[in-house]
């Protein structure tokens, strides 16, 4: 059961990394873009109701911004991601094993944070311990 669980999250890991990558993509927003425009002009709005017109205009934008978004947070992780590794590249003691860490599975992160969270246990045992 473990190993089918381990099989199935690692496809969504990889799905979630796909996806994420797709919506982030300019290309994908233009596509988005011509694709709302498209769906709005080709409404019959003489028909309708100002709280319709005004429902589908938000709609619209609102499936644009999931685009735009998912942009800002992608470069801002990946900004973000390249100065922490700077960091940790730059100081001698640091563990390496944390560099590019986004590009890890769930399970290898939990394992890390496993490691860190016996360390600061070790650094409170010494600090107690001390006179």
């Amino acid at each position: 059961m473990r190993k089918a669980y381990k099989r199935l999250e690692h496809f969504f890991e990889k799905i979630s990394s796909v996806a994420s990558a797709i919506l982030s993509n300019s290309i994908t927003f233009m596509m988005a873009l011509l694709v709302v425009l498209f769906w709005i002009l080709n409404r019959d709005f003489k028909t309708q109701s100002i709280n319709d017109i005004i429902g589908v205009v938000i709609q619209g934008v609102w499936f644009l911004s999931l685009f735009i978004i998912q942009k800002s947070f992608s470069r801002f992780a990946g900004s973000l991601q390249l100065k922490l590794n700077e960091l940790v590249a730059s100081h001698e003691t640091a563990n390496n094993a944390v560099i590019n860490v986004e590009h890890k599975t769930e399970h290898e992160i939990k394992e890390l944070s496993k490691e860190y969270e016996e360390l600061v246990k070790q650094l409170k045992d010494i600090e107690g311990n001390s006179p």
